[in-house]
């Protein structure tokens, strides 16, 4: 991710992937995605078409953001949201840390039951890629209408205490992975900052020849239409690669 000229990812180390957000009905009768939160990770919506929002949960409350073409709309680790399609709401999605959301950095509002320990949740939430495309449907929806009844717990609670217990739960999951996406975030968000600040020296000095290594990179879609946490997803593979869940 760093070369002679600098960062060679995408500006400030954050990724992008295009999602066309679920239009099936749920239990409540609202169309759209599977309520999650991330740990270490801020993510922004840039909505490209359609009409929707997006229903969030801190411990500030709740709150219902629309979401219309020319909307963006972001917010940082810890803020539980689900993406509501009203009509054909396509997005695309700004993350933190090279992808890291789309790489593991979520956890579901499944119930209690299913945060115990991570074989659990990940029976509950896995997605097979090499399975038949139905398969995957089902299983996405799923996993989307048990984040659901989870999140409605959540969203009715009476005081902080559930909430946080949800958050304790999501800490104690990621928790094996966190050497992996530190090195993520050394190779990205880091990398790129500390480009900057040489680049920085460089020019107080009168030295500008890392001008002379500048590049151009352009990328198509690795993936197509994957079955995602919040819908289907154009994925990018960019040089840190996508694994998880998706969004």
């Amino acid at each position: 991710m760093v070369s002679a000229g600098g960062f060679t990812g995408l500006p400030g180390g954050v990724a992008v992937s295009h999602l066309s957000v679920y239009d099936w009905p749920a239990a409540d009768g609202v169309c759209g995605g599977t309520p999650h939160m991330h740990l270490t990770c801020s993510e922004a919506y840039v909505v490209v078409g359609g009409r929707g929002a997006v229903q969030t949960l801190t411990t500030a409350g709740y709150e219902v953001t629309p979401l219309v073409p020319g909307t963006v709309a972001w917010f940082t680790p810890g803020t539980i949201h689900r993406l509501v399609n009203e009509d054909d709401l396509r997005i695309t999605v700004l993350m933190q840390n090279s992808g890291l959301p789309e790489a593991g950095d979520a956890v579901l509002t499944l119930p209690p039951r299913y945060l115990t320990d991570a074989e659990t949740y990940a029976a509950a939430t896995r997605i097979p890629t090499d399975a038949p495309e139905a398969e995957q449907e089902r299983l996405a929806r799923t996993r989307r209408d048990l984040a659901l009844e989870g999140y409605r717990a959540l969203r009715d609670a009476d005081g902080p205490e559930a909430l946080a217990a949800f958050q304790r739960a999501a800490a104690a999951l990621v928790r094996p992975r966190l050497a992996e996406w530190r090195e993520r975030w050394r190779r990205g968000a880091e990398a790129a900052a500390a480009a900057t600040g040489e680049q920085l020296d460089r020019l107080e000095r009168g030295d500008a020849g890392h001008l002379a290594n500048a590049a151009v990179r352009a990328e198509l879609p690795s993936s197509y239409g994957k079955f995602g946490m919040c819908g289907r997803l154009d994925v990018y593979q960019g040089d840190q690669g996508l694994a998880g869940q998706g969004r």
